[in-house]
């Protein structure tokens, strides 16, 4: 491959890119330039650190993705080739092989987590992580800048990797973590009376019911989807998406259960069930944690991404914090909260409405199975007072409705044509009656909506990583979604660089 086709994996902070053949895509991740990326890691480790390669170990896992095994024996082949100590962790989590950095049983100083998330099961991908966190847009544009060079890092004698089981040591580290939190003994079931469910959309997640739920005593019979398989036959394990949600809220209701957990692929991400088959994600699982985290740390700051709703934001400020309202990614929230603690603003949460949710008390790491854990421990505490975690919430208010609209921006230039028609969208909007621009948002044009377009808001931004403008609306009058849709029309008919079918 060409530096130029190695560049187009980057991902933000990831590497992502196809390592399947389909019917219109060859795949990208092919055993050359998954080499080349390995070698372009340890150019950029050699230029960080004083850290000789024969002195440094790489721990590397994958999750249930098909071609994750054939990666992950690309990249032993380089990394002990040049004296890597190389520890292969087998079936992972992506927080788990940030741990791995942190753990004295691993003791890595770099850790490698093979996964494209949610994404469908032609893609994969890697992520990298350090003891000081996952690695930034800037390390990665390194490293595939590095991968071209011809480095030759290999030794006299090659090192032979290891095995060891990560997630156990993972598993029983957030069993510790939640026993600690209620205060009770090592032995203690503090779940002995609650049934709880789990679904891991055949990902990497299933160890959280055997291996965490079970062993505090939980329920978990009705969980589902627990094996891995890289074909992911049930459902998008994704817990922003509507079917999969769907799908862990009847099993919950199906068998009765108190609690029910999703989570993504490679569970950096999580959203939960109440008993009554309500899913609570986006700005809700913002506003159950959120209620966590305010009550150990009163008057902190939130920091959220930009299509958090109103409700939300006052519901926060109710319980005496602050909502920061900052640019989507979640590298980009995450380093938000990192920055405002620096500036002496107390931060304890960084969350994305997809889920990502990073506690300062968890590295700042995006951690899903340590937000179940999180969200778990709080459920045990209530379980005394007959009360439910999910009670924390009943006074957050709800939306009559919501919509998203994404339109493809269909010129090659679309980041330029995408902003131009932000501006003119901004221009537009200043002139219709019922439509207010809100004039301090970083990102997009977001819009209070009032009559006759009901009460409420809606947001226009680029997307991140496609080219695409996404239209996210709340109002808080039902029926009234077409009507601001009707009006956006007048808008988007004339902009003839987008597909506006979908509107």
């Amino acid at each position: 491959m060409t530096q130029t086709d190695l560049k187009h994996l980057q991902n933000g902070s990831d590497i992502r890119g196809f390592a399947l053949d389909t019917e219109n895509k060859n795949k990208t991740l092919t055993e050359i330039s998954v080499k080349k990326i390995a070698n372009g890691l340890m150019g950029w480790w050699t230029e960080k650190t004083d850290k000789p390669l024969t002195q440094t170990t790489i721990t590397i896992g994958h999750d249930s993705r098909l071609t994750g095994p054939a990666i992950k024996n690309w990249l032993i082949d380089v990394f002990t080739e040049s004296g890597v100590i190389v520890i292969d962790a087998n079936m992972a989590t992506t927080p788990a092989l940030f741990m791995s950095t942190q753990y004295d049983a691993f003791k890595s100083d770099i850790g490698i987590m093979i996964t494209a998330s949610h994404l469908p099961m032609e893609y994969n991908g890697l992520k990298f992580f350090t003891d000081e966190g996952g690695l930034e847009h800037e390390d990665i544009e390194t490293i595939l800048s590095l991968a071209e060079k011809e480095n030759d890092h290999s030794v006299a004698v090659p090192t032979q990797k290891s095995e060891k089981d990560l997630l156990s040591v993972y598993a029983a580290d957030l069993v510790m973590k939640i026993r600690a939190a209620l205060n009770v003994n090592e032995d203690a079931k503090p779940l002995s009376n609650r049934k709880i469910i789990v679904d891991a959309g055949n990902g990497a997640g299933g160890f959280f019911a055997e291996q965490v739920l079970k062993v505090l005593g939980a329920d978990i019979s009705g969980s589902q989807f627990l094996d891995p398989d890289g074909t992911f036959p049930n459902h998008v394990p994704n817990p922003d998406n509507k079917e999969a949600m769907q799908s862990i809220s009847e099993a919950v209701l199906a068998n009765k259960a108190d609690l029910g957990i999703i989570f993504d692929t490679d569970v950096d991400r999580s959203a939960i069930v109440d008993s009554k088959g309500n899913g609570i994600n986006r700005n809700n699982l913002i506003g159950l944690i959120g209620a966590i985290v305010l009550e150990e740390n009163p008057k902190s700051t939130i920091v959220t991404n930009s299509p958090v709703s109103d409700h939300l934001i006052r519901f926060v400020e109710e319980m005496g914090g602050t909502v920061d309202r900052y640019i989507s990614g979640y590298r980009n929230v995450i380093n938000r909260g990192i920055s405002l603690n620096k500036e002496g603003v107390d931060c304890a949460l960084a969350i994305e409405t997809s889920g990502h949710a990073a506690l300062r008390e968890n590295f700042f790491l995006d951690d899903g199975a340590y937000l179940a854990a999180k969200i778990v421990a709080k459920e045990a505490e209530l379980i005394k007072d007959n009360k439910s975690v999910t009670d924390l919430i009943k006074h957050l208010k709800q939306p009559a409705e919501t919509e998203e609209v994404r339109f493809v921006i269909t010129n090659p230039d679309y980041k330029e044509i995408g902003l131009n028609t932000l501006d003119r969208f901004a221009d537009w909007v200043n002139n219709i009656d019922g439509f207010t621009l809100l004039p301090d948002n970083l990102e997009g044009e977001r819009v209070q909506l009032s009559e006759p377009y009901g009460q409420g808001w809606l947001l226009l931004r680029m997307s991140l990583h496609e080219p695409k403008l996404v239209l996210q609306i709340e109002n808080d009058k039902a029926g009234k979604i077409p009507v601001v849709k009707e009006k956006l029309k007048s808008f988007f008919h004339y902009e003839k660089d987008l597909d506006s079918n979908k509107l």
